[in-house]
């Protein structure tokens, strides 16, 4: 990836990307292989922090802010 990863950036644009998939399922173990993110790929992170299910997993601002912070450093 070029260029730096949001907030508005979709969940499936980082999964799609090696590095920050390996990212996410270090934050938040079993995103990547969860049913359920198939339905979610086409949503930024601001949408998704906006979902009841986002709390479930954990997934707060700060949480995917620091996520963010780790794959811009790692792509």
């Amino acid at each position: 990836m070029e260029t730096e990863i949001t907030l508005n950036t979709t969940l499936g644009t980082l999964l799609d990307d090696p590095q920050a998939k390996a990212v996410l399922d270090q934050y938040v173990p079993g995103i990547s292989s969860n049913p359920m993110v198939a339905m979610l790929k086409g949503m930024t992170l601001n949408k998704l922090l906006a979902l009841p299910q986002a709390a479930q997993f954990g997934l707060t601002k700060e949480k995917a802010e620091e996520i963010l912070a780790e794959i811009n450093k790692r792509i």
